[in-house]
């Protein structure tokens, strides 16, 4: 069970609103950094399931602004890749300790800034020519895998969105609707694994403003905002929380 501790609310509020931002206005992958966060100040499990309604509202919350702005052949394909991804995080999630999630959201954290740093330096070049629906598919069940795991489902989403060439305003309406339906695929799941609690939901509650402030600055900053500046802090955040989890996982 949470403690909700005033030392709780100084990282939750930050990380709350961190997410809110990134998946208001620039995709879902830094959104990933808030549960791995509070994973330093609650069991693995904890931090998924206070995370998991706030993800869930912040989508609500910036559905509107995106509309039928989306791409919804890209979107479909994800979708339904993403539904077995969901169910082999549920299967895992059954078999395996806290620390070992520990252990696993750690590392996906560093591979995650490891991609990106990687993508961003042109040393990763992804091909001209778009990828098959069928990639679609595949991406969509890592995709499903990692965001039952760890809310991390943003990268298998966008090695498959940005081949398609869609422009900004598209993407980001596209990764909005995509991770709206996984989230809701997961919240089952979540309330039988017992994740939520009635303190959980107390948390939610006081946690709520950030994540709607979150994204309503995101939506807002979507164009304006340098994503070079908001993602390089991410990925700080990322790597040295990553690093701290996978310590602590096998220690």
């Amino acid at each position: 069970m949470p403690e909700l501790t005033p030392m709780f609310f100084l990282v939750a509020a930050p990380a709350v609103m961190f997410a809110g931002v990134s998946k208001g206005g620039f995709g879902s992958g830094a959104a990933f950094a808030s549960a791995t966060i509070l994973a330093l100040v609650l069991d693995p499990g904890q931090a998924l399931g206070v995370m998991l309604p706030l993800l869930m509202l912040i989508d609500a919350a910036t559905l509107k602004p995106y509309w039928r702005r989306w791409s919804w052949p890209e979107a479909k394909a994800i979708i339904l890749g993403s539904l077995p991804g969901v169910g082999l995080g549920v299967a895992l999630f059954g078999v395996v300790d806290a620390d070992a999630i520990r252990l696993l959201i750690g590392t996906i954290a560093v591979l995650f800034v490891i991609w990106q740093v990687w993508r961003r330096s042109g040393l990763l070049h992804l091909s001209g020519r778009r990828l098959p629906v069928w990639a679609g598919i595949v991406a969509g069940m890592a995709a499903g895998f990692t965001s039952f795991v760890s809310h991390a489902g943003g990268p298998p989403a966008a090695v498959y969105l940005l081949s398609r060439g869609l422009n900004k305003a598209r993407y980001q309406a596209t990764t909005v609707l995509i991770f709206w339906v996984i989230n809701i695929v997961k919240f089952a799941p979540y309330a039988a694994l017992g994740m939520f609690t009635a303190k959980t939901a107390l948390a939610d509650l006081f946690l709520a403003p950030f994540a709607l402030t979150g994204a309503w600055l995101g939506v807002r900053a979507h164009r304006i905002m340098p994503e070079r500046a908001f993602f390089g802090l991410a990925y700080v955040l990322l790597l040295v929380t990553g690093a701290k989890l996978i310590r602590d996982g096998l220690t």
